[in-house]
């Protein structure tokens, strides 16, 4: 028979999952985030800011800048947007590093901390390297376009559905799959 005492010395079973993967879930993060820089790289080495290829009807390879955040929110607030957004990054990432640390019960959010830190780290490095964020991906119809955006963005926006969806899954708030109302 298990005292309290002892049981509580046990780490618990998601905890000591998550923990011994670590390393492995940061790695993943970091090879998004060098997977996201090496493709900003290529993108300013061979095209000029401001430039524009053409490469289906409805979409565009671009080199702009974007000192804002999302959509280009705060790309006119003067500068200090900058250091705020830097700041706001390295901390969600810090955050979601320490959760995954402690233990995350599901493996679809396991996968949606890791794409939102190597995400939140890809811009961050753009904004602390350039002062803006680096992007390439520029979706039209006709002459309407959705703002520019690039892979950090991707992962970010993705990782973002999969919370949402995670959120939904059977037993997502402590319920039991199967199990209805009794009233």
């Amino acid at each position: 028979m298990n005292t309290p005492s002892a049981s509580a010395a046990q780490p618990h079973p998601v905890a000591a999952a998550s923990s011994d993967r670590w390393w492995l879930l940061m790695v993943i993060a970091a090879s998004m985030l060098a997977l996201d820089q090496g493709v900003k790289w290529i993108v300013a080495q061979n095209l000029p800011l401001g430039a524009s290829i053409a490469v289906t009807e409805w979409f565009n390879l671009v080199h702009v800048l974007n000192p804002g955040a999302a959509f280009s929110f705060l790309a006119d607030a003067g500068g200090w947007q900058r250091h705020v957004l830097t700041v706001l990054g390295v901390a969600v990432s810090v955050v979601l590093a320490g959760l995954l640390w402690r233990g995350v019960g599901s493996p679809v959010e396991r996968v949606a901390y890791v794409g939102l830190i190597g995400g939140a780290l890809g811009n961050v490095v753009d904004r602390v390297r350039i002062g803006a964020v680096v992007d390439y991906l520029d979706l039209h119809w006709r002459e309407m376009h959705w703002p520019a955006f690039n892979l950090a963005d991707i992962f970010i926006v993705g990782s973002a559905a999969l919370l949402v969806l995670a959120a939904f899954r059977p037993g997502a708030n402590g319920q039991q799959t199967g199990q209805g109302s009794t009233g």
